[in-house]
């Protein structure tokens, strides 16, 4: 027997004292962002200045009082399944039909996501192989963390992290992920500002008017379920959100069976690996299956309500963002410091140049807007880009924000290749080279597309003119 007491709070109050903490910090960050104006200009997420403070009380007290008040392992815990959580929302919310006609811009901008990720792997290995050549101790596959870390954000990097410290290839255990994926954002926001004021000086970007007048149709559509029936309408968009969830570890169990009948342990990596892919996948098809049964009038009403499930991934992005930068241990990032600081300005570099450049090439006319928003979540979470893409793009009047929404899917077929061989690129040296081969032929093969598919795009307008 136990009491709901003191002496039992491993066992009761352990995750909501924690998570409560997590919130309490995510409310401080705000009024620290609200306070002071820096912050706010330079579109620090509010979730980011919340794990700094979350991080620097639990060093003070670890220092000064020799105890810590972060439950670091529940950090990654909610990291690793937020990160399900935000994209199983996003992938559950209906696509208006009227927005499938952007076509090649979406496919475009799939294969800018795609082709940044496979640069930044390449780049982030050849960093990782240059370390490994001159000192021999470090992992020759480290790099491989900078597109997780910057594209992926948090979650993903802790997760890999982790795998390859369970490994013995690295002894970071999940903070050098964390701490590349923090940094990320924090280019995101730094970067991202520097280039909205440049742009303005120099005219291509003008100031417009924020216009947030709400009406009904941001909140709901047309045949939805009431708010308040018999249960909650957030209830219902919870438990589609666990119905997804609960599916995607139906999958990862079948890969982990894999692994016991025949002894692949690759199979495992896979499984729990890439849960929001997983998610993303049985959200799809949960999504698809209530459309079917719509049309087929077995259901009469709607029962997905966009906004509610915007607001759902916004919540489990911030708390991704406030845990992983929580659960960061900074004794185990200082053995990393050149690595991380090597890694992050090389990653910085070239995606600044690679996303301009193809932006540039493919959104005449709105070619800051796409900037913005790529690069924001290229180096952060899509929540920086739409942010950033916000501050010139307040009522979305460009098609921008629609592309970006509807780009996540060829986007992530583009990427597929590269979470595939994470594996082999951390089997051997040899893999790893292989692997460093293929991602550097799939970064050439998108960028030639990308930039065939612009040209002849272009001559098509001109024709019609």
């Amino acid at each position: 027997m136990w009491a709901f007491d003191v002496t039992h709070y491993d066992d009761v109050w352990k995750v909501i004292i924690n998570i409560g903490m997590l919130l309490v910090a995510l409310l401080f960050g705000n009024m620290l962002r609200r306070v002071i104006p820096y912050l706010r200009k330079a579109f620090i997420p509010s979730a980011l200045i919340g794990g700094i403070l979350v991080f620097a009380v639990n060093l003070f007290c670890r220092e000064v009082f020799g105890a810590e008040i972060v439950d670091r392992r529940l950090m990654q815990i909610l990291t690793y399944h937020a990160l399900a959580v935000g994209f199983i929302a996003m992938s559950l919310k209906i696509v208006d039909k009227k927005k499938e006609e952007l076509g090649l811009h979406v496919v475009q901008n799939g294969l800018i996501t795609g082709g940044t990720y496979m640069l930044q792997a390449v780049v982030g290995i050849l960093v990782s192989l240059i370390f490994f050549w001159i000192g021999g101790t470090l992992f020759y596959d480290t790099g491989v963390l900078l597109p997780l870390g910057f594209g992926q954000g948090p979650g993903n990097a802790l997760t890999w992290d982790n795998i390859f410290t369970d490994a013995g290839y690295l002894t970071s255990e999940g903070s050098l992920g964390l701490t590349i994926a923090s940094v990320g954002f924090v280019v995101a926001s730094v970067v991202g500002v520097i280039y909205i004021n440049i742009f303005k000086r120099k005219g291509e970007i003008s100031a417009k008017e924020k216009n947030f007048t709400r009406t009904v149709s941001d909140f709901e559509t047309n045949n939805e379920i009431e708010d308040s029936e018999s249960v909650d309408k957030i209830s219902i968009q919870f438990a589609f959100v666990a119905v997804s969830y609960l599916l995607s570890f139906l999958i990862m169990m079948f890969f982990k069976k894999l692994t016991d009948w025949t002894n692949v342990k690759l199979f495992n990596d896979v499984a729990w690996g890439f849960n929001f892919i997983w998610g993303v996948i049985t959200a799809t098809l949960l999504k698809s299956l209530m459309k079917f049964l719509k049309k087929k009038k077995v259901v009469k009403q709607k029962y997905i309500n966009n906004y509610q499930m915007d607001r759902i991934s916004g919540f489990a992005f911030d708390i991704m963002i406030i845990a992983g930068v929580a659960a960061i241990d900074l004794e185990v990032v200082k053995d990393y410091i050149w690595v991380i600081a090597a890694l992050c300005a090389a990653g910085t570099v070239v995606t600044t140049v690679y996303v301009k450049i193809m932006t540039k090439l493919c959104f005449k006319g709105f070619c800051h807007e796409a900037f913005l928003v790529n690069f924001g979540t290229l180096t952060g979470t899509a929540s920086n880009g739409m942010i950033l893409l916000r501050e010139i793009d307040p009522n979305y009047e460009t098609p921008t924000s629609n592309i970006f929404i509807l780009s996540q899917f060829p986007a992530m077929l583009a990427v597929a290749p590269l979470l595939l061989l994470l594996n082999t690129s951390a089997a051997s040296y040899g893999g790893c080279l292989i692997a460093l081969g293929i991602f550097g032929a799939l970064f050439i093969g998108y960028t030639v597309f990308l930039v065939l598919s612009s040209r002849k795009f272009a001559r098509k307008i001109k024709d019609k003119k």
